[in-house]
C-alpha cells in the first residue's frame, strides 16, 4: 500500500472511530473523493505549464474579469495579496501576452489589466481544464453521472 494511501486508511479508521452518526462507506466514499481533490493541485502546476504562466500568473490569469477589466488593486483583493506582488503576477502575464496593462479612464494613476484576445483563449481552456472532473468520475455512465451530480448538489445546497 502507498504511504499516501496508508494515511488516508488511519484517517478513515479514526474518523469512523472518534463517535458520531458517520456511516463509515460515507467515510471510505469521502476519502476516495479526497484524492481526486489532491490530484487538483498537480492538475494546477501542470495547466500553468500549459498556457506559459507560474502557478501565481495562473491564478491572476483566471480572477481577471474579461468583460470588466480590474484595477491592478483589485486583482490583488481577489487574491488576497499585496498589491506590490500582483505587479510580478500582471508581468508574467504580459510576457505570455495574455494581458496588457492601461490608465483607468476616470484616474490614470490607476492602472487596468485588460485581457487579450489570447489571454482570453488562455483563460477558458485553464478553466475547462481545472474544472474538468476527474477521469474517475468520467468513467461513470451517464445516468450515474447524473445521479452523483444531483446528490453532490443536493449535499452542498444544504451545507
Amino acid at each position: 500500500m502507498l504511504q499516501g494511501q496508508g494515511n488516508m486508511m488511519a484517517f478513515m479508521s479514526a474518523v469512523t472511530s472518534s463517535g458520531g452518526d458517520l456511516d463509515p462507506a460515507l467515510v471510505e466514499a469521502w476519502g476516495g473523493l479526497a484524492r481526486p481533490s489532491l490530484d487538483m493541485r498537480a492538475r494546477w502546476f501542470q495547466v500553468a505549464e500549459d498556457v506559459g504562466l507560474s502557478p501565481a500568473g495562473l491564478d491572476a490569469l483566471l480572477k481577471v474579469d474579461p468583460d470588466q477589466p480590474p484595477s491592478m488593486r483589485d486583482v490583488a483583493e481577489l487574491l488576497g495579496c499585496d498589491a506590490s506582488y500582483v505587479t510580478a503576477m500582471v508581468d508574467d502575464l504580459e510576457r505570455a501576452e495574455y494581458a496588457k496593462r492601461r490608465p483607468a479612464a476616470t484616474d490614470r494613476r490607476v492602472k487596468i489589466v485588460e485581457l487579450t484576445p489570447a489571454g482570453r483563449r488562455a483563460q477558458r481552456r485553464a478553466q475547462e481544464r481545472l474544472t474538468a472532473p476527474p477521469a474517475q468520475l468520467r468513467n461513470l455512465s451517464q445516468a450515474q453521472q447524473r445521479s452523483l451530480a444531483n446528490l453532490l448538489r443536493q449535499a452542498l445546497e444544504e451545507a
